[in-house]
């Protein structure tokens, strides 16, 4: 028996996610943009909300903690290095820590840049990983408060997970990130034909997360600041420098 993975819309363009294991019973929250969504998707599908597993502390990830704590007492678990900025905290994680929902553990990944204490979650049985707002569909987050090196080397642990892995980002912003990826990497093939893919589905208002390592491996120019054509166009000189380059292009691009 595996996991089940319930996604809703909440918020503007914000993803919601419960993780149910069906056979302990467990419900976790992925973070809690919504608290009054997740407690009707919760509701809507019969099932108990145990724990929060928060990935950062950014309002839209972490402000439902306290309403949704008050109506299921479950147990909220946040990085420690955000814990000042995040309500109601059971337990606190840093990278290499595991947390579990039944008999499946998720491995807790440094994935600062975005904020400077975000962490995302892989459950490497389930072939699954929640990774906020560090990695998009074609994009990455905004970096708000990291650097480009760190923010580079967060995206190496996520690179670096197996290729047929889920990944689940918490917003739909896959169609603008697909303009500027093209802008980007105009001669990408794949990419091309990825961005075909999104253009029908958004069209059909179908989601386009998750999305799958491999093919962000394959499209995604911020995963593919490390090869030569891109750090070429995009006149960095080493990896991290064409990685800020490209972040710097995106934050004004239209």
């Amino acid at each position: 028996m595996t996991l089940i993975v319930h996604q809703f819309a909440c918020l503007a363009d914000n993803y919601g996610y419960l993780v149910h294991d069906p056979a302990s019973g467990e419900t976790v929250a992925i973070d809690t943009p919504d608290a009054d969504a997740y407690l009707a998707a919760a509701d809507s599908k019969g099932w108990a909300i145990t724990q929060i597993w928060n990935t950062h502390w950014h309002p839209d990830h972490a402000g439902g903690n306290a309403a949704i704590k008050a109506q299921t007492a479950c147990m909220v678990v946040a990085p420690a290095a955000e814990a000042a900025r995040i309500a109601e905290i059971d337990r606190t994680v840093t990278a290499g820590d595991d947390v579990a929902i039944g008999a499946f553990n998720a491995t807790v990944i440094d994935v600062g840049g975005h904020t400077m204490g975000h962490v995302a979650y892989h459950l490497p049985e389930a072939g699954l990983a929640f990774v906020g707002d560090s990695l998009f569909a074609l994009g990455c987050g905004r970096m708000f408060e990291g650097s480009a090196p760190q923010f580079w080397a967060s995206l190496q642990r996520l690179k670096a997970l197996p290729p047929a892995t889920l990944i689940y980002c918490a917003h739909e912003y896959t169609a603008s990130n697909a303009r500027f990826a093209i802008h980007a990497d105009p001669d990408n093939a794949q990419l091309l034909a990825y961005a075909a893919e999104i253009e029908t589905r958004r069209a059909h208002h179908e989601p386009t997360v998750p999305t799958v390592l491999a093919r962000e491996l394959a499209t995604n120019p911020f995963l593919r600041a490390d090869e030569p054509a891109l750090a070429a166009r995009w006149g960095g000189g080493d990896a991290v420098a064409t990685f800020a380059a490209l972040r710097a292009a995106k934050d004004s691009f239209r």
